[in-house]
């Protein structure tokens, strides 16, 4: 089997240390690997049975290498990824830098996977609470043809990061403690035992970049520009695991058992939907999972043909390294790396 030569930009973040585990679950074929970061040059980390030490990011840092996995922010990327790409490296990149890019293609493997055919040398991976709303939607798209959808998100603490994740257990345990909180760094509220309607900033439209990149996002993945999408992005105390209210109009009718029937034989979806013995999708659950999860499905009786839906997956994972590693993979199948 071929091996390629893989570098990792952001490889000591939240879904750079979700890069590597991946990386090692799926057996990728890997020759050499390298890690690249900012403040963490010179760190040395176990990779398997290899020692990487982490190196700056330069120039010619790309330079030999196959795939680079891109997790380090919009604004590194937009500094580095061309770079990157003209030195023969094709880039996954995970930030919103280039998502919109009329000449990037935005990828989920589960939804356009031969959109990755066009690339020149950079390759989108969506926004994660886009992701796993259109893994879900997808094959319902297919067979009854999606007008609108409005959808509510009920996002974990570590979509933002590490120092999110660290701000939420110690706000926890200042409250449990009797204490005053000692730390608000990472939001502009309260983020333990409270919920955020407000994730990143808000624009002239009244809606949040968050929201406005389901929007546009949603509409490129699906390569249909005719889908209407609302969105309202919520964060909430959660470590991991990405939450989804989604409610659809259809152009065809279609019932609850048919989009059960349907998302049940549906690549990267798993269907929890009996309501009965209080099974649906839950984050605790789909953290560490790689499927998307949907379960409360039901007829929305308040117009013809609408159904209503609860999204969960977990946002480190599918949301972010997991859905990059398959866009490489989908390279590698398809002979384009």
């Amino acid at each position: 089997m071929k091996k390629y030569n893989v570098v990792i930009l952001g490889a000591t973040g939240a879904v750079g240390i979700e890069f590597r585990k991946i990386l090692l679950q799926r057996n990728f074929p890997i020759n050499n690997i390298k890690f690249l970061g900012k403040t963490t040059v010179g760190q040395t980390i176990e990779f398997g049975d290899r020692k990487v030490t982490v190196e700056p990011v330069t120039d010619d840092a790309f330079k030999g290498f196959d795939i680079g996995l891109f997790s380090a922010g919009a604004s590194i990327s937009r500094e580095v990824a061309r770079k990157a790409a003209d030195s023969g490296c094709i880039v996954i990149d995970n930030s919103s830098a280039w998502r919109m890019e009329k000449d990037v293609p935005l990828v989920v493997p589960e939804v356009n996977p031969n959109d990755v055919d066009w690339h020149n040398g950079i390759i989108a991976n969506p926004n994660c609470s886009t992701i796993q709303m259109v893994v879900a939607l997808k094959p319902i798209h297919d067979v009854a043809k999606i007008k609108r959808i409005v959808v509510s998100t009920y996002q974990a603490v570590s979509g933002t990061g590490l120092k999110a994740i660290e701000e939420l257990q110690i706000q926890v345990k200042d409250i449990m403690n009797g204490n005053p909180i000692s730390q608000r760094k990472v939001y502009p509220h309260q983020i333990a035992f409270n919920v955020l309607p407000h994730i990143d900033v808000f624009l002239e439209n009244g809606y949040t970049k968050e929201e406005m990149k389901m929007v546009n996002e949603t509409k490129k993945i699906m390569g249909d520009s005719s889908i209407q999408v609302t969105a309202t992005t919520v964060r909430v105390p959660v470590f991991y695991g990405h939450s989804e209210s989604v409610n659809i109009e259809t152009q065809k009718k279609i019932t609850p058992q048919e989009v059960r029937e349907l998302l049940r034989t549906a690549k990267g979806v798993t269907v929890v939907d009996d309501p009965s013995k209080n099974e649906y999708p839950l984050a605790i659950h789909a953290a560490g999972k790689d499927d998307v999860f949907v379960g409360r499905i039901r007829e929305d009786e308040s117009i013809p043909n609408g159904i209503n839906m609860w999204i969960v997956s977990d946002n480190i994972r599918k949301g972010a390294a997991l859905n990059a590693i398959q866009i490489a993979e989908l390279l590698i199948e398809k002979k384009i790396v």
